[in-house]
């Protein structure tokens, strides 16, 4: 038996008296060093995200598609898309008190599955599972010397404002790699962007370097030299121009291998893009009403992306193989972007997206690229979509969202659909915003095809349940975000 009484055991008596004391004496401490961790000002966090779950009932029970058209992204609606995950850490700090310049420095890591599964039960070692991402990694110095200029440096998501219920980035997005400079209004920068995606043919990023005398891929570059000038008329409107200039590098380097020259080496190439984005804010209705109108014209290899991605230096189309360039390509491009926040228990967010594209082909319909892989020469898209968000209470907000699209490439007929969302909202912060974050929704979609969009299986939806006019989607999802 112990020498000491039971209430005594030295072990009791350490963890009664010594360690509430040890606590006691250090909390001030830890607590002060838990809040210098948590509200570091040289240390931001932002993030992105969207998860949940989501089914149809088809085929005896599966996860659900998207209902858009095919190549229209999320153009037509976004409530159908797939878990995705971004964070941004960021690092600033200014050199001296005296001094005013603040250094930058942002990453940003994105996530998202190659496939139909949720994060929760895949894995980087999935088939088909989670691809990690680094789109963003720059330093800018900001606000030089108390001067409104910045210079940056690095890989970054340089765009505008999107349609966010079609998740569209649109009229400026610049998102790639490079460097840029900024006074007041006006921005410059130079983009270089290359891809060892060897099936990229339209131009292609690679070509087979044999300067050596030893044939190896080398990656082809393509330099974009872009400029922007802020205009302010009023208070309330504004105009943003843009030019670009965009160049493919000769890769056409010894006429000696004739056969290799051809399948893999290509001339220079070039492309224009001009442009207008009216912004206009509705001051006789509550804060955050605007109107955004954008306007571009692209030309040669800077005829425009497609996809639901607005970025010009995605060059759509066939080349002219008898030139070997784009020469005679272009695309217009038109987006209507608004929101009108009428009162405290109702928003209306509309958008217009219409895209007229053709590349360099005399071909109307499908022609063939550098490769001989066919693609469509012309295409034409059109989309409408209007989000009506009723602020029922401070906590619970109803999304009715109507879309409609349309798609026609080459000479196909017109493929569209109709769709309509009706998506009640958990609101945890209690504001009555349509940016209020995070959403906990509940989601149901149901979409109409026209005849040839059904009988063509236009749809990820359609191309898993076959021939069907009508398609429908469930699902529980939740979305946040946070700015640093």
């Amino acid at each position: 038996m112990s020498k000491y009484p039971s209430s005594y055991q030295p072990l009791t008596y350490f963890r009664l008296i010594i360690i509430p004391l040890f606590f006691a004496l250090t909390y001030d401490t830890m607590g002060q060093i838990m809040y210098q961790n948590v509200s570091n000002k040289n240390v931001a966090l932002g993030s992105y995200g969207r998860v949940g779950v989501d089914w149809s009932f088809e085929n005896g029970g599966s996860i659900g598609r998207r209902l858009n058209l095919n190549n229209m992204g999320s153009i037509g609606g976004r409530m159908e898309e797939q878990d995705y995950l971004e964070l941004a850490p960021a690092l600033y700090f200014n050199p001296s008190e005296e001094d005013s310049t603040t250094i930058y420095a942002q990453m940003r890591f994105s996530v998202y599955a190659n496939s139909l599964t949720t994060f929760g039960n895949s894995s980087t070692s999935s088939l088909g599972g989670l691809t990690i991402a680094i789109p963003e990694m720059y330093v800018e110095a900001r606000n030089i010397r108390g001067k409104p200029l910045s210079i940056w440096i690095g890989a970054r998501l340089y765009r505008g404002p999107d349609v966010h219920i079609a998740d569209h980035f649109y009229f400026n997005d610049h998102s790639s790699q490079g460097f840029g400079v900024e006074w007041k209004g006006s921005r410059f920068m130079a983009l270089f962007v290359e891809s060892t995606d060897t099936t990229s043919t339209v131009p292609p990023y690679f070509y087979l370097n044999i300067k050596t005398g030893t044939p190896s891929a080398a990656l082809r570059q393509r330099v974009v030299i872009a400029a922007e000038q802020d205009v302010t008329l009023s208070p309330n409107d504004a105009i943003t121009f843009l030019g670009e200039v965009h160049r493919m590098a000769h890769a056409d380097n010894d006429t000696s291998s004739a056969p290799v020259d051809e399948a893999l080496n290509f001339p220079a190439d070039i492309g224009f893009v001009i442009g207008a984005k009216y912004q206009r804010n509705l001051s006789g209705l509550l804060d955050g009403s605007f109107n955004h109108l954008a306007v571009r014209y692209g030309t040669g290899i800077a005829n425009g992306g497609d996809g639901g991605l607005s970025r010009t230096w995605m060059t759509f189309g066939a080349p002219d193989l008898n030139n070997l360039d784009f020469k005679g390509a272009s695309s217009i491009y038109v987006v209507n972007h608004t929101v009108l926040n009428f009162s405290t228990s109702y928003t209306l967010n509309t958008y217009f997206i219409y895209t007229k594209s053709k590349g360099a082909a005399d071909s109307d319909h499908i022609a063939p690229t550098y490769f001989g892989k066919e693609v469509f020469n012309r295409k034409k898209d059109l989309s409408i979509g209007s989000r009506s968000e009723f602020y029922i209470t401070d906590y619970f907000h109803l999304l009715a969202e109507l879309h409609y699209s349309q798609r026609k490439d080459g000479t196909n007929p017109v493929a569209n659909m109709a769709k309509i969302s009706i998506v009640p909202v958990y609101v945890p912060t209690g504001k009555r915003d349509t940016w209020a974050r995070p959403h906990l929704r509940f989601v149901a979609s149901l979409a109409r095809y026209n005849d040839y969009a059904m009988e063509s299986l236009y749809s990820p939806y359609l191309q898993f349940v076959g021939e069907k006019r009508w398609g429908y989607y469930f699902g529980v999802k939740a979305e946040w975000w946070i700015f640093n």
